[in-house]
């Protein structure tokens, strides 16, 4: 699908929680790429740092026009004034309604993929009783339900690093209970099938951290890993995955290793957020995968503690926004076939 002058959808970008850095990364990401990666935020032109080039627009079709001379925006208004680092109940429903047109208008056609700026998940809750965990899990909700996980990537890592947590936004009491057989299956297909539709990866190599230090050393300290791990793992490889483990989460991800694979699934949310934020906290993109449509993230959150300061960081949102046309090119030429 193309707009005015055959010009491909631009990336929407929605304006996450106000308070936080992301009107500051919109526009210095806008600064860094302008019209070699057009696309739209989705905000209330009023948060933008004072002075940041900016043009309202009313179509995300004109963003092509717009994006060489200043940051296109699609105008949603906020009714409570923002303070930097200080997030307002008032403001919180709209947030989530932002991401709800936001998807809506890459679901319609008029945006190649969706690029979220942080939300602050405790500002939801309390403000606008958001029944969800987090973005990832909201998203799948605005897609029919599908079964999601959450992948960060770190493309410009040698080599790579993508990695998987099968639990996410839970409790570490509850994650034994929640990383099941079915869920860790669940995971490994949604990994694969994004490795070859995104990565362009025919036969993805799939590692499986275990649940247990390392990886229950046979029975002494746990054994998740005996009991169904190991059996699923084999039965996965008898229906053709490239998967292999469970293996030692604390030995996953050094060079050596990480050349041993595509993408490593962790147990749960730390075990595999720590090492991508270690590795490459700047450069790291949160990559949903299971939607029907291209959804990505910078890797950190909201930072209420340099807001309105001008000193965040905007390589994670031009990573995002860069994988996010990457991929949403990808799956648009993959259609057209």
């Amino acid at each position: 699908m193309t707009g005015p002058e055959g010009n491909p959808p631009p990336v929407i970008v929605s304006c996450g929680e106000p308070a936080g850095i992301g009107p500051e990364i919109a526009i210095k990401a806008w600064t860094a790429l302008r019209d070699t990666l057009p696309f739209v935020w989705i905000g209330d032109p009023a948060h933008l740092p004072q002075g940041a080039p900016h043009r309202l627009i009313s179509d995300a079709a004109q963003a092509a026009q717009v994006a060489a001379r200043a940051l296109p925006v699609l105008a949603h208004r906020f009714p409570a004034p923002v303070r930097p680092g200080q997030p307002a109940a008032e403001n919180a429903a709209v947030v989530v309604a932002v991401v709800a047109r936001a998807v809506a208008l890459v679901q319609s056609g008029a945006g190649a993929a969706l690029c979220t700026a942080p939300i602050h998940k405790q500002a939801l809750h309390e403000g606008a009783g958001f029944g969800f965990p987090g973005h990832t899990e909201y998203l799948a909700h605005l897609a029919g339900d599908v079964p999601v996980a959450m992948m960060l990537a770190a493309e410009a890592l040698s080599p790579p690093l993508r990695v998987v947590p099968a639990t996410i936004h839970i409790a570490l009491a509850k994650v034994p209970r929640a990383f099941t057989p079915a869920l860790l299956r669940q995971t490994v297909l949604l990994t694969r099938a994004a490795l070859q539709t995104d990565f362009a990866i025919a036969n993805p190599r799939i590692a499986v951290s275990g649940l247990n230090p390392h990886a229950g050393e046979g029975g002494a300290m746990g054994h998740e890993e005996i009991a169904w791990m190991l059996p699923l793992l084999a039965e996965l490889r008898g229906e053709g995955l490239n998967v292999s483990g469970p293996h030692p989460a604390d030995t996953l991800f050094h060079p050596a290793a990480r050349a041993r694979y595509d993408a490593a699934i962790c147990a749960y949310h730390d075990q595999a957020l720590i090492p991508i934020k270690t590795l490459d906290m700047a450069g790291g993109v949160n990559l949903t995968l299971g939607l029907p449509f291209v959804r990505t993230s910078p890797d950190h959150g909201t930072a209420f503690d340099i807001a309105g300061k001008d000193i965040a960081d905007p390589a994670s949102m031009i990573a995002a926004l860069r994988m996010a046309a990457g991929l949403g090119a990808r799956r648009s030429q993959m259609k057209a076939c």
